[in-house]
């Protein structure tokens, strides 16, 4: 396909994929993406989901004379070119030598080229084009609020039809993106990367959302995701709780991310450690309290400073560490903003697709998602994982006096007992409610029916009250 270089002027939005420029210059030549693609040549072949749909977050690497041949059809020169497309000059081992001069592009996924990717805003895109097309661009957690139109901008790399969440409504949305310009001066000034502090209390928060349904006193993330999920999450209440997180929590991720630059509150660390006379920290710990307050629940204190294991637990000991050793050689694990990669939460295209394998696993599993709750199967599977976590800390990893030791794992095996037992009743519990016999759950649980009952109960009335 011969098309006039530069008969209809197509301008790079800034942060653009260059496969969604392609698409937009096919757009305006009144062609499908396909048609024009056709005018390189490719090297391997297009990304796409493990259903078969092409992934929205798929981006192309061009040769020299492949980014001559953009250059041409969009109208604009390279050097604008490669000031807006982040892809742009990046070179492939499928690629030609330059000098062959075929015009050549080779597929990758945009998440491993440029950082994230992101679905534009197309009303923003109207405005500034006058087309309304979809645009993908690449966009860190921290710029997804589109402020003009109310809109969250979601991930492009999961199979889900979503391009944005409706956030009008969430005036902290827009407020938390401006704070964040702040949050970023700071951690600057602080010499610390404001990506990797974005990264860790965004790993903080992520973890207080997956323990979130078993707090009593949540009230504000429940409000807002059932906001953005257009007013009721109703029965899709997981699927609305991956595809709503990370837009839900953010205003607590930038809240965390500035108390975790303040050094005021690394004081409050050090003062709870006991400073010059180490102690454990309490769960009544300044620093927890404080934070709460900041995140606005100040009930929420006790429960961060017990979750041991965690990222937020992992950052204070780098801050004390970091006092205590005061001149000496620092090791990666002293470094207060590194995420452990068991503590990084997962994606959403990650979590959308375990969604969908268990919704497609044969058997009884999928009467048991018909008749129990979202909320109880939830409650459930995070209680079991509070407890597998919870194990897995006393494979010999405590160190210290041996009174000191014996104390944390008996208290740890005790709380991953009442977590287990917590998850079995609730089962029993939902299974009995969804009309399974009462005496074929006594046999499952291997408790007499009677005992079954009593507790069953029980646990009714303390859901009720």
């Amino acid at each position: 396909m011969i098309l006039p270089p530069g008969l209809l002027r197509t301008a790079p939005l800034h942060g653009e994929t260059t496969l969604s420029l392609i698409c937009r210059i096919a757009s305006r030549y009144g062609l499908e993406s396909k048609a024009l693609r056709s005018c390189w040549h490719w090297r391997n072949h297009q990304p796409k989901h493990e259903g078969g749909a092409c992934r929205a977050d798929a981006e192309v690497l061009l040769n020299v004379a492949g980014r001559q041949l953009l250059s041409g059809l969009c109208g604009v020169e390279e050097g604008v070119l490669a000031r807006a497309l982040p892809s742009w000059g990046q070179e492939d081992a499928k690629l030609p030598a330059e000098e062959s001069g075929v015009p050549a592009a080779a597929w990758r996924i945009g998440g491993g080229v440029a950082g994230p990717v992101a679905f534009g805003c197309r009303l923003c895109t109207a405005r500034r084009t006058g087309t309304v097309v979809g645009v993908v661009r690449y966009a860190p957690l921290w710029s997804r609020v589109c402020v003009r139109h109310g809109r969250w901008l979601l991930d492009a790399d999961a199979d889900q039809p979503h391009e944005y969440l409706d956030v009008r409504h969430l005036p902290e949305m827009a407020a938390a993106q401006r704070r964040w310009s702040g949050v970023a001066r700071r951690a600057v000034r602080a010499g610390a990367e404001p990506e990797r502090v974005f990264a860790l209390a965004h790993a903080v928060v992520a973890r207080w959302w997956d323990q979130a349904l078993r707090w009593e006193r949540e009230t504000i993330w429940p409000r807002r995701l059932h906001q953005v999920a257009g007013g009721d999450a109703g029965s899709e209440f997981e699927w609305w709780r991956v595809v709503g997180r990370d837009a839900v929590v953010f205003p607590e991720v930038v809240a965390v991310a500035d108390a975790l630059l303040d050094p005021g509150m690394a004081e409050l660390v050090w003062v709870d450690s006991g400073a010059g006379r180490p102690r454990a920290l309490p769960a009544d710990g300044l620093f927890c309290r404080r934070l709460g307050e900041l995140v606005g629940r100040e009930w929420l204190g006790p429960l961060a400073a017990t979750d041991h294991g965690g990222p937020l637990i992992a950052w204070m000991g780098s801050v004390i560490r970091q006092r205590r050793t005061a001149g000496g050689p620092a090791g990666y694990a002293d470094d207060p903003w590194w995420v452990r990669r068991e503590h990084q939460p997962v994606t959403m295209a990650g979590q959308l697709r375990m969604l969908g394998k268990e919704k497609r696993a044969p058997g009884s599993g999928r009467m048991w998602r018909a008749s129990v709750s979202a909320e109880q199967r939830m409650l459930i599977t995070r209680e079991i994982e509070s407890a597998e976590e919870q194990l897995h800390q006393l494979r010999g990893v405590q160190t210290g006096p041996t009174a000191d030791v014996a104390e944390q794992l008996l208290g740890n095996l005790r709380h991953s007992a009442v977590l287990i037992e917590n998850a079995w009743k609730r089962t029993a519990l939902a299974a009995a409610n969804a009309g399974v016999p009462l005496e074929e759950v006594a046999r499952w649980a291997d408790t007499p029916t009677e005992t079954l009952r009593s507790m069953l109960t029980a646990g009714r009335q303390e859901d009720d009250g």
